[in-house]
């Protein structure tokens, strides 16, 4: 373990840890450095898993079978962000309201436990992006190791697959609310209509990074560079199935896959 995450894990572990845990790498390996570290130094550590609606089915199966053969304690919460009015219409800051909800949960519940620290897989590298949810974690006191040690998301997948985790190389996966404009209605519905249709591309495209955007009836497919010829190859099955979804037109955005594409307009915008 490097020794920068091993004193930042020393200096907060004593009165016991509450992980914000999503089977991601980030979340994954700060898990396994707890685990390590708590063979060493006993404290109580338990990992937290929220179920809801912004996250697939494949995705939870994937996180809860992680943990559980880490041999973590877990503690499976339900959380349901389309339930939240400020929420609906998918505003800018959606990432401060949902992480204060969600983490003001996890906080009530871990100090019942008697944890004193709540601590999240965020890196060095989210620091640098728009990240509306870091305020949310600044406010209710949770630690951020990764962040903290200096470790940016390549440094988090080099020490991740040093240590052999299945995850190591895992694309990015976050809630499936970034998939939509801002301002666009949230539903349940269109949020299923989007899994599915990554579900589709997925199918196509195993284990690479990609993202069905969405804005009104159209569907944005953005895929990295060197997948587009196989898109075009494959239209004849990729675009039924999304009309059957939904979606009256597709398009494949010539820019390719990028994290974050919604917040572009926006960041030109307010800038």
């Amino acid at each position: 373990m490097p020794d920068s995450l091993f004193s930042v894990l020393r200096a907060h572990c004593s009165g016991g840890v509450a992980l914000a845990f999503s089977g991601g790498v980030d979340s994954a390996l700060l898990l396994h450095a707890l685990l390590r570290l708590q063979k060493e130094t006993a404290f109580p550590l338990l990992a937290y898993y929220f179920h809801t609606p912004l996250h697939t089915e494949e995705e939870t199966r994937a996180a809860l079978c992680a943990a559980r053969e880490a041999g973590a304690e877990l503690v499976e919460m339900r959380f349901d962000p389309l339930q939240m009015p400020a929420l609906r219409f998918n505003p800018p800051d959606r990432c401060y309201l949902c992480k204060k909800q969600l983490f003001s949960l996890m906080k009530q519940d871990a100090q019942a436990r008697g944890l004193l620290t709540l601590m999240d897989g965020t890196h060095a590298d989210d620091h640098k992006q728009y990240r509306p949810g870091l305020r949310a974690l600044r406010e209710l006191g949770v630690v951020s190791p990764l962040a903290a040690a200096g470790l940016n998301k390549a440094a988090v997948r080099a020490l991740a697959a040093e240590w052999g985790l299945a995850c190591s190389s895992k694309p990015s996966a976050p809630c499936l609310a970034t998939r939509f404009e801002y301002g666009a209605e949230l539903t349940a519905e269109a949020v299923r209509r989007v899994e599915a249709g990554e579900a589709l591309l997925h199918r196509l495209f195993p284990n690479r990074p990609l993202r069905l955007r969405v804005h009104g009836n159209l569907a944005r497919l953005e895929l990295p560079a060197e997948l587009m010829p196989r898109a075009l190859e494959t239209a004849g099955e990729i675009v039924p199935a999304l009309r059957a979804l939904g979606y009256h037109h597709i398009s494949l955005d010539m820019l390719g896959f990028r994290s974050g594409s919604m917040d572009e307009t926006h960041l030109h915008t307010s800038s």
